[in-house]
């Protein structure tokens, strides 16, 4: 099985036959000590907007941000090594050599932890694999017509159904089509993203923010594979009568992680120095249409006891994004109909990402589309959206329709942009639950459809319910928020309360009924939680009130 989110056209050769893979590693170092950079000035590191982000949710610039030392690197780049990319998430740093003698030097550093084997051998065969295995599906529409009741601001084109079927319209009709927010593409290149009619309106207004290529240094984004285009085209694609995407006045970040002649170990750590990337120059959202599982080395593969959320490199970095206020969207996988491995890949398995479904144009959900559980036995996919016969751009500056969860991430990645533009205050895991909450499953979530097909009006007529802490609650109100140990809860309703305590996952943590006399039991509890996020649900006779709680560290 190769990897589960399939580049949905395949794949030319390129003149690549034969060609030798460079040999890259990873190297591990022991620590910061001696950084220049410190969690006090942290705009030597995050662009304003990354702070703003993490102030707006009340997230602490630590240590996990400041940059790998780059004496560390230097000393690396002395033995000879090529540098690739650090990542300081992790702590780390891959490169490239075909010399021993270089890691034996690299080994012998000493702030190096250790090194790791990422690629080794030849493209030739890897080429083969990639080409032949799991395509999916596209084809071609002739003529595209206009669908029928998509009169009215918007001529959406063939892209009415995908939008329509979430109720992201009227979001569009109010002005909500992703202005002012950010979203970065990791992906395996965007072919005619720079020349395709579709994307002539986010050229013309400088909403393509910049690009960068993780896979090889200074190399173009736009080669190689038109799987990111395709995915762009339906969040991005402004073309009245042919196809407007779900987020047309967003901006964009074009970030390349994924090699795609080959399936090497390295595009996790590819993966991970990307959206470390696209955190620190302040993005909002991630769309992720790639996933993990099997490798060209066997001995890499990922098998279901790694679908546990903390155990994949590219999950532990997808996790370590979203706890950074980005929105993590990923496909859910096209697995769903093999018998051995159905299950969603790494890191739609992530506990803070927002692993995406498909159905089609009907709403049942496509048979490729990945399952769940995770290992650990929680429900995935979250939601679902349209990823078959999914309308995107396709070659020669036409338009087409393509299969797989690749495209169901990102339509609802777009339509998740135009709700956070409408509920600017909120954080990323409340946008994210309100979507959960609004679908058409949320009552009886299961592994095959999570929580069904989301609808966008109910979900921000959820998040308009909440109190966001800015005001005093009309129930009950809790202060400090957020809170450390000391936490102190005023009552303004006399009667008892029905009270429900989760986590950002809809998971129960607690629940009872409270008065003033017993409030005490509740405030001890909140005590206990570790730190995060939490929701709060009271209940009253006339009415009822959400609370947003943060407990820090």
């Amino acid at each position: 099985m190769r990897k589960i989110l399939l580049f949905a056209l395949l794949i030319a050769y390129l003149g690549l036959e034969g060609q030798i893979a460079p040999n890259t590693y990873y190297i591990q170092f022991t620590d910061k000590n001696g950084s220049p950079y410190s969690i006090n000035n942290p705009s030597a590191f995050l662009t304003q907007r990354a702070i703003q982000r993490r102030i707006k949710q009340n997230i602490p610039v630590t240590e996990n941000d400041i940059p790998v030392n780059p004496q560390y690197i230097s000393g690396v780049a002395a033995t000879g090594a090529t540098i690739l990319f650090p990542t300081k998430w992790l702590n780390g740093l891959t490169i490239q050599t075909s010399s021993q003698q270089i890691l034996n030097a690299i080994a012998a550093l000493p702030y190096v932890l250790s090194i790791k084997t990422l690629t080794d051998e030849p493209l030739k065969h890897a080429i083969k694999k990639k080409l032949f295995d799991e395509a999916v599906e596209v084809f071609e529409a002739d003529a595209v017509v206009s669908a029928k009741g998509s009169a009215g601001l918007y001529d959406y084109g063939s892209g009415f159904n995908q939008i329509n079927q979430i109720n992201g319209i009227p979001l569009h009709a109010n002005g909500y089509r992703g202005e002012g927010m950010v979203i970065a593409l990791l992906d395996g290149g965007f072919t005619n993203v720079d020349t395709h009619i579709a994307f002539d309106s986010i050229r013309t207004n400088g909403q393509i923010l910049g690009t960068k290529d993780f896979t090889l240094p200074g190399g173009n984004v736009y080669s190689e594979s038109t799987h990111g285009t395709s995915v762009l085209s339906t969040i991005a694609s402004n073309r009245p009568g042919q196809l407007i995407g779900t987020a047309p006045k967003a901006s964009f970040w074009l970030l390349k992680s994924e090699y795609v002649f080959s399936e090497h170990l390295i595009e996790e750590y590819n993966w991970v120095s990307a959206a470390e990337f696209a955190d620190s120059v302040g993005v909002d959202i991630i769309n992720s249409s790639l996933g993990y599982i099997d490798f060209d080395w066997p001995q890499w593969n990922h098998d279901y006891t790694h679908m546990n959320g903390q155990t994949a490199i590219v999950t532990i970095g997808a996790d370590i994004a979203a706890s950074k206020g980005i929105l993590v969207v990923n496909s859910a996988g096209n697995s769903g109909s093999n018998s051995s491995f159905p299950y969603i890949g790494a890191p739609a398995d992530g506990f803070q990402v927002f692993s995406i479904g498909a159905v089609n144009a009907s709403g049942v959900r496509a048979s490729f589309s990945s399952i769940g559980p995770t290992y650990d036995g929680r429900i995935k996919p979250d939601v679902m959206a349209q990823g078959q016969g999914t309308a995107l751009a396709g070659s020669n500056n036409n338009f087409t329709f393509g299969n797989g969860t690749s495209f169901s991430s990102p339509v609802l990645a777009g339509m998740a942009a135009c709700l956070w533009q409408m509920k600017p205050n909120f954080t990323n895991m409340q946008i994210k639950q309100a979507i959960m909450q609004s679908g058409s499953t949320a009552a009886n979530p299961s592994n095959t459809f999570g929580y069904g097909i989301p609808d966008f009006v109910a979900a921000a007529n959820w998040l308009t319910s909440i109190d966001t802490g800015q005001h005093e609650a009309r129930l009950v109100s809790i202060y400090p928020n957020p809170f450390v140990n000391d936490v102190q809860m005023r009552l303004f309703e006399m009667r008892p309360l029905s009270v429900l305590l989760t986590d950002v996952f809809g998971r129960k943590i607690a629940g009872m009924t409270m008065t003033d006399i017993n409030k005490g039991v509740l405030i001890e509890v909140l005590k206990g939680l570790a730190s995060g996020t939490y929701f709060l649900r009271v209940i009253g006779p006339d009415g009822q009130q959400q609370i947003k709680l943060v407990k820090g560290r």
